[in-house]
């Protein structure tokens, strides 16, 4: 059955890893024809960009797509601080041996994985140079540390996601980076199903989703209020299993949408008067 690794990137971090046989299939309702784009892709062995917002279903997306092909899923949650030594591998000393571990990447080049770099904007540029060779006809990865070059196994691929809209400036892919990808753009689905998705995430009562989906629809036109990131899906999922579990559904929406999209205590207030009215 697949399984799925999920690192924090850094010198001291430690995968955990969840398998299909510990939970259901990932219920994830299509957009547009996102999941036959990324069956060619994979059949043609070429890599993936998803570009979108926060919380639009773009870790979803791929965790389902690993379930469907039943294939290894690593998923590498990148920061400022992840380097090429994060993803390749390092010498680690053990008693009185040195050892090399391999790092995510190069165990999902060997095992034939896919690898999920999710943020891939926010690592650092060494990152990008140790991805190149994978992203083109060559599939192959240098480990300079051994002096190696790995070829890609037949079932490796590499899938990376990025937010166009809070990326902007130092930290926007740089375009000979974004053309080695087949890339998709993913945006909040349409109410109806948004309200499907809010359902089956959380078997919350019908009408209460369709009163979520309508706050998130009326923030996301609100524009003259400046905010970073707007309602997520995943904002509102998490407000929906709060609600569903017994607290009141304006203190759930106060803290699980309204709170995380800003810290302006004029902004917080309009939103949540707003939210009050419409729940």
């Amino acid at each position: 059955m697949t399984k799925t690794l999920v690192y924090n990137s850094g010198i001291n971090s430690q995968p955990t890893m969840e398998s299909n046989a510990e939970y259901s299939k990932p219920f994830y309702k299509p957009i547009a024809k996102e999941i036959d784009v990324f069956e060619h892709s994979y059949k043609n062995k070429l890599p993936m960009l998803l570009k979108g917002p926060t919380g639009s279903g773009k870790t979803r997306f791929v965790e389902f797509m690993a379930y469907k092909l039943d294939k290894k899923l690593i998923t590498i949650s990148c920061h400022e601080e992840t380097s090429s030594t994060d993803l390749i591998g390092r010498y680690i000393i053990k008693g009185a041996e040195t050892l090399w571990l391999d790092g995510p990447l190069t165990t999902a080049v060997k095992e034939g994985a896919i690898i999920y770099l999710d943020e891939i904007a926010e690592a650092r540029p060494d990152v990008i140079v140790a991805i190149h060779s994978l992203t083109d006809h060559r599939r192959e990865l240098f480990i300079d540390k051994l002096g190696e070059t790995i070829k890609a196994h037949n079932d490796f691929m590499m899938v990376a996601s990025f937010n166009p809209g809070y990326q902007r400036g130092f930290k926007e892919l740089k375009p000979s980076t974004r053309q080695r990808f087949v890339a998709t753009a993913f945006d909040y689905p349409e109410a109806k199903i948004e309200t499907e998705i809010l359902v089956n995430e959380t078997e919350i009562d019908l009408n209460i989703a369709k009163k979520l989906v309508n706050i998130a629809v009326k923030i996301r036109n609100l524009t003259e209020l400046g905010l970073t990131e707007t309602v997520s899906t995943r904002l509102l999922v998490d407000a929906a299993k709060l609600i569903h579990s017994g607290l009141p559904k304006r203190l759930s929406v106060h803290v699980a949408v309204v709170e995380p999209l800003s810290d302006d205590l004029e902004v917080v207030e309009a939103l949540k008067d707003l939210c009050d009215l419409m729940i």
